[in-house]
């Protein structure tokens, strides 16, 4: 390559990055269905889009629900919008604005390659992310809800008001039995969740009085913004999960005897045992003491904040 060709390559790329800096460039995805709920020219008011009720808003980004209606139809999404997101991303996205840098677009793309596994997660309905003009990052993605569902954390307390000791019993062993083996579906594949928490599991409302207890393939998982694969730190972010997991099933409806359940199903379906079951049941319970440290010390923080403002 000539010096001559080397020089015009280098200022067209100065050239393609001067235009990102000074304009707003977009990529946008969506279903079929979604501009005829939207409306026309949405994407270019969907970040300021009022949301119609659960709205939660912390740390440069929201989350709520929007109800669409068109003729006798309805269409409710969950709308995630990140309006301020860290400097490296906005670094990224400026040098290489085709690449989802974006968490609503990582998301769209995790959620679709997700279905396409067969994996029990909700729809994306669609997607955008907005380069520029300057260092700007911003992101939304909308996703169905998951009507007549639960998450978990809700689900099991209610059951256990419904059924019988018996019934209940036999429901929970069909319930970790599931979740032991769609955790480990992911986890095979060097695939991690990184919010594996009670509440990102739900259940169709009419599975938590069924006492056939067909849970097969009937238990979704949200929130896969975090979801990756990592082969070399495989054994760092199964831990991180199941030490979630763990932490978040220390409610009083779910007993010792379910979480030994779920572990033993786990390690059944991965195929560990001996030392190697020792030690990750050990790394485990260490990273769940550190989440409990850390817990004891967020409330003890805020109530001493709230004691402050009292005063």
């Amino acid at each position: 390559m000539s010096l001559i060709t080397k020089i015009d390559a280098l200022l067209s790329c100065w050239r393609f990055h001067w235009k990102c800096w000074q304009r707003r460039r977009c990529i946008i995805r969506y279903s079929p269905e979604w501009p005829v709920f939207a409306g026309p020219r949405w994407e270019e008011r969907i970040l300021s889009e009022p949301v119609t009720d659960r709205l939660h808003i912390k740390q440069g980004r929201s989350i709520g629900r929007r109800i669409f209606f068109y003729d006798d139809y309805v269409l409710s999404v969950y709308l995630k919008r990140h309006y301020h997101l860290p400097w490296y991303l906005r670094l990224l996205a400026l040098l290489w604005p085709s690449r989802a840098w974006s968490p609503g677009l990582q998301e769209w793309e995790k959620l679709r390659w997700a279905a396409q596994q067969g994996w029990p997660v909700p729809r994306a309905v669609a997607a955008g992310q907005w380069v520029g003009p300057g260092c700007k990052l911003q992101s939304f993605i909308a996703i169905e809800e998951l009507g007549d569902m639960l998450p978990l954390h809700e689900a099991i307390p209610i059951a256990a008001k419904s059924l019988s000791p018996e019934a209940f019993a036999a429901w929970k062993r069909a319930l970790f039995a599931e979740l032991a083996r769609l955790v480990a579906t992911l986890h095979q594949n060097c695939i991690f969740h990184k919010d594996l928490y009670l509440c990102h599991f739900y259940i169709y409302e009419t599975h938590i009085l069924d006492t056939n207890n067909d849970m097969n393939n009937n238990v979704y998982f949200i929130d896969l913004h975090r979801l990756q694969r990592h082969r070399w730190s495989a054994i760092w972010w199964q831990v991180k999960d199941l030490a979630q997991f763990f932490f978040s099933c220390e409610i009083d409806e779910v007993t010792s005897f379910d979480r030994r359940f779920f572990w033993l199903s786990y390690c059944k379906h991965m195929n560990i045992r001996g030392i190697r079951e020792k030690f990750l049941y050990n790394f485990i319970f260490f990273k769940i003491n550190l989440y409990k440290r850390h817990e004891r010390r967020r409330r003890k923080q805020l109530c001493g904040s709230l004691s402050v403002t009292s005063v």
